[in-house]
Order: structure tokens, then sequence, then C-alpha cells
């Protein structure tokens, strides 16, 4: 089995993975991002990139991400094809194997899996992506100015979309499985569609085809109590029956919501120490090219401190040969401002015996968590890379120099 370290790993090569390559390579840390296609996501997909800032019209979406590939490799990322089989998240270093059973290794892993929209398999949906069938009204609508458009969904967030699409478009038709009057959406935002002149409505109805000659040009739709057929004439055809997470290889490894999505927080860190998640893939409100990518950066950076907050914690205690006192503090307390003197006088005083490093525990909450660290003043005492003591909230000096003796007398 081949064998692979590097510093940071990154699974998927869509807009947030490949600027999380560019940010964390820039940083000059070994880069790595594994992908199962080409490099570009669900981005490739997309004709033109009209709002992505800078850009304006003219931009293709396999244009933009080829320029995404070209300056992540400029700083030495490098880009290799393999489909994630298995991960292990517990180690200092982060295991992730491939099908074909290629092993990597990295010491901080950004997961950018994406999500893809949830199709319908209709005849024509696959041949037409992207020549009128789209699954995103904020990055198309403005293609179909004063165009037919049909809505295929109607829950909350397909009426929404839909009713975004009426700023642009002639008329928006919502293909409704119910009976008239009755979506699944929540009732002020069916009752704001049913005030919407631009909305129109087929109900009782499912589409059964989309049909065209290279761009959409009408639909087939069924009505489910007479079986009566029907074609709509359409320039676009718009589905909104939900995303769905890449993320099944990430199941028992990483805290996900019930659809899939993975939780993490600001700086993108999920559940697991080290490891970060950027993209269309994380729980958020916004799914586009641009915060994919600002997710991207933030990963990389995050992931970077993160990889010299380790690198610092090992050298300075878990490898050194004599016991260490980490004086977790804050500088927001002024318990741990008045007792530090205290704690400097005892490692001065058995200096060669004692080590002593001050962490500011909101600065380095991911070490202090670890260790069960959750207020300031805490003393922990490390012998040969292990905790051994822990006094919180010392009451005073000498019980202090009581347990520090006790621990270099071990």
């Amino acid at each position: 089995m081949a064998v692979r370290e590097c510093d940071v790993l990154i699974i998927g090569a869509g807009p947030a993975g490949l600027a999380a390559a560019l940010y964390a390579s820039r940083a000059k840390l070994s880069t790595v991002v594994l992908d199962k296609g080409t490099p570009g996501g669900q981005v490739r997909t997309t004709w033109s990139m009209e709002n992505y800032p800078g850009f304006a019209r003219g931009m293709t979406g396999p244009e933009l991400m080829d320029r995404f590939v070209d300056h992540a490799k400029e700083f030495g990322a490098e880009i290799v094809r393999g489909d994630v089989a298995t991960v292990s998240f517990g180690g200092e270093l982060k295991i992730v194997t491939t099908q074909k059973g290629e092993e990597y290794r990295a010491r901080a892993v950004i997961v950018a899996p994406g999500a893809e929209p949830r199709t319908l398999g209709l005849p024509g949906e696959r041949e037409l992506r992207g020549k009128g069938v789209s699954y995103c009204a904020t990055c198309d609508a403005d293609f179909f100015e004063e165009l037919d458009v049909v809505v295929i969904g109607n829950g909350d967030a397909a009426v929404e979309e839909a009713m975004y699409l009426t700023k642009f478009v002639n008329s928006a038709t919502m293909i409704v499985v119910h009976d008239e009057g009755i979506l699944d959406a929540t009732a002020i935002i069916r009752d704001r569609a049913f005030k919407n002149p631009k909305m129109k409505w087929a109900w009782n109805s499912v589409v059964e085809e989309i049909r065209g000659d290279g761009i959409v040009e009408s639909v087939v739709i069924k009505n489910i109590k007479t079986n009566e057929r029907t074609e709509l004439e359409a320039n676009g055809v718009f589905v909104f029956v939900g995303t769905v997470p890449k993320t099944d290889f990430l199941k028992g490894h990483v805290d996900m919501d019930k659809r899939g999505y993975v939780i993490a927080n600001e700086l993108m860190e999920t559940s697991a120490d080290g490891v970060y998640c950027a993209g269309d893939a994380r729980v958020k409100y916004l799914r586009q090219v641009i915060t994919a990518a600002a997710d991207g950066a933030i990963a990389a950076v995050a992931a970077e401190k993160y990889i010299h907050e380790e690198e610092g914690f090992r050298e300075m205690v878990l490898d050194r040969e004599n016991p260490v006192m980490v004086a977790f503090w804050s500088p927001t307390s002024q318990v741990s401002l008045d007792f530090l003197p205290a704690v400097e006088r005892i490692a001065e005083q058995r200096a060669g015996k004692l080590n002593l490093v001050k962490i500011d525990i909101y600065k380095n909450q991911r070490v202090a968590g670890r260790y069960g660290i959750t207020e300031a003043p805490t003393m922990a005492f490390f012998r040969k890379g292990q905790l051994v003591e822990k006094v919180c909230w010392p009451t005073n000096e000498s019980e202090l120099a009581s347990v520090a003796d006790k621990v270099i007398g071990g």
C-alpha cells in the first residue's frame, strides 16, 4: 500500500477545496488535494459565472475553476485523483485511504466534498442541465429575463426561489403534486406566492419529461388525477427538491445534522481535532461559489494555526524530559494575572527540574478542551507527555508548590 504524508490533506477540489489549497500551500504547508473527478465541483456545470466578484459577464464556470486550479498549483498545492474509502481522525496524524488502497497521513484535514442538487432523473434533465435546467435561482435567474420558466417543488425553498425568479422572468409556473391551494410551504410564504402576479400554478401535476434541442423548449406535464398529459412551452426548468451533501464517508467521524451536513463553527472546526469542513457540505446559510471560497480560506488559516499550536505544544510540553507545569491563564481574568508571579517563582525555584509553559486558555481552546480545562487559572502538570496532576484555582502558593514537588519526585 502506498503511504504519503503531508501537512494538510484536502478532500474535494471544488471552490472551497481549491481556495483552501491556495491558502495552505501559500503558508508553506505541504498540501495535497484529493478529488475523484475533474477539479471544479458543481461549478463546472455552470455555463456562466455572473455573480462572482470581478468577472461580471463572459466567465464560464469551468474557466473560473481552471483559474482556481492554476492559482493553487502556483503555490505548490498538488491535486491528485482518488475516491475516499475510509477515514480515521483519532490520532495525531489523520489517516485517509482511497478506494484503490492509497493511504494519506496528514496533520490536518479539510473536508470539502460539496453537496449536489437532488435530481429527479427525468428524461432530458441530465442532457439539458446548464442549458435551461438549473438548480439555483440565485445563480441563474438573470439568464431568463422576460422568459417563461417552470419550477419543480413546492416547499419553502422552492416557493421562495420561484418568487425570486419573478424579479427577472415573465412567468414562473410551479408544478405542484397537491390539490389546488395546497403547498408544503409555510402559510406566510404560500400567501405571498399566491399574491404574486407572475406566479402560475399547475395543480395535481408532475413533470414527466424535459424537452429541447440543445436548450430547454418545453416540459411534459401529467395530471395525476386524470392521467392527462400536456406539453407546456418553457425556456427554463428550475428544480428545487433539496440538496444532498456528499458526506457518507464522514458518518461516525464528525458531528452532522440529520440531513448529513457537517456541523462546523466559524473557524470551520468540526467535532474532530484537526479536521475542518468548508463549502456546501457544512451547515450554512448560503451555498455559493463566493461563500465556499471564503470557507476554504478560513479553514486553511485555522488549520495552519492548529498545526503550529500542536507542534509548539509537543515541543514545549509533551516531548520534554523534565516535568512541565502548564499555566492555563487568561488576560481577562484578574485572578490569573494576580497568581502568575507565584507560578513563575515556583518554576524559578525548581529550575532544571520543572519547566513552565504559559498558555492563554481562550487562544488555545482546543488544547485546553482536550485536557478538560475550562477555567483560568488552571495548572496542569505533565510528565513524559502525560497529564499527571491538575490544580484548578490554587488557593495559595504553598499548595501549588507542594503539587509541583510531588510531580518532580514522582
